[in-house]
Parts: C-alpha cells; structure tokens; sequence
C-alpha cells in the first residue's frame, strides 16, 4: 500500500513516520501541509509534532491546511487515517474523532515507555493484535489529557471505540485512561502515544507499535 505522510511546519515525527510505513511493508509517500491532493495514497498518517507551535491549541491551525480538506474528503470515503500525539489532536480539530486533548493534568511534559491494552482490533490500524493485547510503546506529550462529555464517553465505550487504554498509572489525566480512539466507522484512529517509535529492537523500544502499521496490509476500504 502508499502511505502518505503528512508534514506540517513543526512535525517532528513525519521522518519515523515513513520509516515505520516502510519496515511496515508499504510505500512511504512525504505529503506536505499545502498540498491540494493526496498522490493517490492508499492511507494516510499524520505524525507527532508541535504543528505550527502549536499556537491557539495544539491541532487548531493544521485543521486548515489545504491537504486536511483532502485528508477530511478521503476518511468521509473510509481511507485509514491514523493520527499519532499532534495528529490525534488535528483529527479532533478537524473533527473527524469526537473529544479533545488537554494540558497533562500533572502540567508537565511526559515522556516515557507507557504500557497499554489494545481493545479494539476491528480498525485497518490494529487488526495484527489481539484483543486484550498488552504493549509498551513510547509516549511523549505536553497536552495528551483525552477529555470529553460523559455521553460521548459513554457512547465511545458503548460503541467500543476506545481503541487503547493506558494500564498503571494514568501518564497525563485521560478521563477512563483513554489512550486512542476511533471514529464510528472504524477507519479513522488517533492515538496518543507513538507506535512509530516502537518498530525495530534497535533503538531500544522494541517492536511493539509494529502492529500498527503491518495491520494495513488486511484494510479494507467498505
């Protein structure tokens, strides 16, 4: 599959981004924040960042760079979109998940090996796990505090949308220790933390975060 990359002014992950698409087995497609189209990708990623410095809030300004009028288009269309940190926090902005991403409840910046469960193994993003998985993958965020209305978060966890969920202590204030989400139609994901950083033993994260992106290789686009 092509997978596009996006690259907003303050992305800091796009290049890890590509690298995990292609130990992943797929074709890593660089797509900048201007662009009017999309290079025929067969999905599309938005990296971790501080997209441009993340000013207003963190995702408020890239939900309006042309390419995210694509990104919006093509996820209405059921094209796997997976938002990583900054672009989990786009895809509320723009709308696409429910909820919002808010200053760590302990108002400092965290950065660690987090473990998690995966309890939705039903998205083009997750399908290589098991339900009930547990992973550690690397997260790293100033404003990574999931919050949203009690109904939302009843109809989320109704729904089975919670698509991760932080074990051990709570790392930035995540109300039901949420850790990703999807959308109602399951092609759309945001996650928190950086599956990207967790793809080969060689930095020393491990290959946890792999499943995310071998998982493609089974989307479907009904």
């Amino acid at each position: 599959m092509k997978v596009g990359v996006v690259t907003f002014p303050g992305s800091l992950d796009d290049v890890d981004a590509q690298r995990a698409v292609r130990i992943g087995g797929h074709e890593a497609v660089a797509l900048w924040h201007g662009d009017h189209g999309l290079q025929g990708v067969d999905a599309v990623v938005l990296p971790g960042g501080f997209s441009y410095g993340d000013y207003l809030r963190c995702g408020a300004i890239s939900r309006f760079s042309p390419v995210m009028t694509e990104v919006v288009e093509a996820a209405g269309k059921g094209m796997p979109v997976l938002g990583i940190c900054n672009g989990f926090q786009i895809l509320c902005e723009s709308h696409l998940l429910p909820g919002a991403l808010i200053r760590n409840d302990h108002r400092k910046f965290a950065c660690r090996d987090q473990l998690l469960r995966i309890e939705n193994v039903s998205t083009p993003w997750t399908s290589s796990y098991a339900e009930g998985q547990e992973v550690t993958i690397v997260l790293k965020n100033g404003e990574g505090g999931f919050v949203a209305d009690v109904e939302t978060l009843d109809r989320l966890e109704g729904e089975g949308r919670v698509v991760a969920r932080y074990l051990g202590d709570n790392p930035n204030g995540s109300l039901r220790a949420i850790a990703g989400i999807t959308n109602d139609r399951g092609n759309v994901v945001g996650l928190m933390p950086h599956p990207e950083h967790a793809v080969e033993d060689l930095t020393g994260a491990g290959t946890d975060g792999l499943g995310f992106f071998t998982s493609l290789a089974a989307a479907t686009f009904a």
